[in-house]
């Protein structure tokens, strides 16, 4: 049986994802938006930042993600953000489908991650959903990236961890959306010390 399609996202207060400026993407706004998943165990686990770390609620829900994905789709934006921040050993380790219209051969990287490049969408989630069997398909960014797949009505739910932090500028997610044609059912809503997370079942009006 085929899993879901998702994205799970860290949003600012106000609506964004993501600084506007790609020279930004890693700098000290992304870093406060992202503040809460640093601490944690498993989130160090996957990026090599060492041992030990703090477990519970939040913990739990970030290994579940990592868990539960089986392959993911990203925009040429995302990878060139992280390419050169990404460990040797990505955090992924399943296949990664990168859209762009620039080719390139299949980037191999350690534990299991191969970045594959793409020019079509839907031929992207294809290909990631055969990749990842019966386990699910993240749609890991960038904004413009998931909003493109909920417009087309592709995403089956997505998360948004809200951070208390406030962009005033930026990237904002579901800007691509055609509002009158998504609808959303609330799945799960919960609160740690440090951010809210929210869970929407995605369907079409």
């Amino acid at each position: 049986m085929a899993g879901k399609v998702f994205s799970s996202v860290s949003m600012s207060l106000d609506g964004f994802i993501a600084p506007a400026s790609l020279g930004e993407l890693m700098g000290a706004q992304w870093r406060e938006l992202q503040a809460w998943v640093f601490p944690l165990r498993s989130f160090r686990e996957r990026l090599g930042l060492g041992e030990g770390g703090e477990e519970g609620r939040d913990d739990d829900i970030v290994r579940a993600t990592f868990e539960r994905t089986g392959a993911s789709v990203m925009g040429r934006r995302m990878l060139d953000a992280g390419e050169h921040a990404w460990p040797e050993d990505p955090p992924f380790r399943a296949p990664v489908f990168v859209v762009t219209h620039r080719p390139r051969d299949p980037w191999p990287r350690q534990g299991g991650t191969t970045f594959h490049f793409v020019d079509d969408p839907r031929v992207a989630l294809d290909r990631a959903r055969e990749a990842a069997g019966d386990r699910d398909v993240r749609i890991a960014g960038g904004g413009a990236m998931i909003d493109q797949y909920l417009d087309a009505g592709l995403v089956d739910e997505f998360t948004v961890a809200v951070s208390p932090v406030l962009f005033g500028s930026g990237i904002r997610l579901f800007d691509g959306v055609d509002a009158g044609r998504l609808g959303l059912a609330q799945v799960h809503a919960e609160s740690s010390r440090r951010v809210t997370h929210l869970t929407y079942a995605v369907r079409q009006r």
